[in-house]
């Protein structure tokens, strides 16, 4: 390595500069003041953990993105944490384990093994929040009408929002009689969005002319809330199916209450997550940016493997794929000059002006105001 190359950083990983460090804080600040009002707390889990509670729960796509370490104390494997729900799960099974809900929210940098596509980087900036012990869908609502405000605060134009089910899947699976391989096989397929290979592989593994059918059809059922209209009378057979396309329809009527200038895209073949969701999937997207901006959906069950089963909710967001987009508002970086003159006065003056909130440099080049002697007392003037 050359002694210039010792400055270059990692593929995928990038420091953060004052003029977009300091938008993307006050971000955070604003999101997680936005999560207390709406009684969640704050909790900060530590950046790596035993891989054996890190790694629970969130199925194979998690295990691939998170670096792996060996512990020098213990001789066990350490993992730098790639999502922080899983560390949110334990805390609400194990270090919260109170009765009732617990509302939690937490911001931080994730690691990433590989970057999730060609111009992400490799240690974003996740914040979002979590609700666990409601089963109810005024959870759902809750947890997706905040995601709703947080994009709103992050200055994003328009609103946009796909919903999805993975229940449907899943009842029109065991419809199907399908066993886990070939629900993993349909899986892939629905997800690349196949058509044809769709045909075939239903046509030789779908005995069940109804069955069949409903799995063709899922593919093409996306769009406006008409779909889950359509999706309904299809599936009139099927009540575990119907009953998700229920949820979703009174999911779309409330948020088209509650955001009248939102826009809502219901795809009932996406299944982001579908190893551990277990209900409404959920997804935000900007121009201009291939990835979701921040995901969510419902995930019961995943405390199971710390012990306390219970029902959960939640999304997380990256804010720095948002300051990427040139969404978050140009801070200015003003402030007051000051010339050391050595007197108890003065000091007092600029820290009172500090705790203003103004920001005091003693022995500045350039700048806009100046704090001055002005007869007997200390005044900021113009330049």
């Amino acid at each position: 390595m050359t002694y210039a190359d010792r400055w270059l950083l990692p593929d995928g990983v990038e420091e953060i500069l004052p003029a977009e460090a300091k938008p993307i804080e006050l971000l955070r600040r604003q999101l997680l003041d936005l999560y207390a009002t709406w009684g969640y707390d704050l909790v900060i889990p530590p950046l790596l953990e035993y891989t054996d509670s890190l790694l629970i729960g969130l199925g194979r796509d998690v295990d691939l993105l998170t670096f792996k370490v060996t512990d020098q104390l213990t001789g066990r494997t350490l993992g730098i944490r790639a999502d922080i729900t899983p560390q949110t799960a334990r805390i609400d099974a194990h270090s919260m384990a109170a009765k009732g809900a617990n509302r939690l929210c937490y911001a931080g940098h994730v690691v990433h093994t590989r970057p999730k596509n060609p111009l992400a980087t490799r240690t974003p900036m996740q914040v979002g929040l979590e609700f666990y012990g409601e089963a109810g869908m005024t959870a759902d609502i809750e947890v997706i009408s905040l995601l709703l405000e947080s994009l709103r605060i992050s200055g994003l134009p328009k609103l946009h929002l796909d919903l999805g089910h993975v229940g449907i899947y899943r009842a029109l699976a065991a419809c199907a009689k399908l066993d886990s391989a070939q629900e993993d096989e349909f899986f892939d397929l629905l997800q690349r969005k196949a058509v044809t290979e769709i045909r075939a592989w239903v046509a030789t593994k779908v005995s069940d002319p109804k069955c069949a059918s409903l799995l063709l059809a899922l593919p093409s059922l996306a769009g406006g809330v008409d779909i889950l209209n359509k999706a309904r009378e299809l599936f009139a057979q099927i009540p575990n199916a119907v009953a998700a396309v229920d949820q979703l329809l009174h999911v779309a009527d409330i948020m088209a209450q509650r955001y009248p200038d939102a826009e809502f895209y219901f795809d009932l073949s996406e299944l982001r997550g579908y190893h551990y969701l277990t209900g409404l999937v959920f997804a935000a997207f900007a121009p201009g940016f291939g990835n979701p901006i921040a995901s969510g959906g419902r995930y019961d069950h995943i405390g199971e493997v710390f012990g306390r089963a219970r029902p959960a909710t939640g999304f997380g967001m990256d804010i720095c794929a948002i300051s990427k987009l040139g969404l978050l508002p140009v801070t200015e970086n003003r402030f007051i000059a000051v010339v050391d003159d050595g007197k108890q006065e003065q000091w007092q003056a600029v820290q009172a002006l500090r705790a203003q909130g103004e920001r005091v440099i003693y022995n500045a080049d350039v700048a806009e105001r100046e704090l001055r002697l002005v007869g007997d007392n200390y005044q900021v003037v113009s330049l």
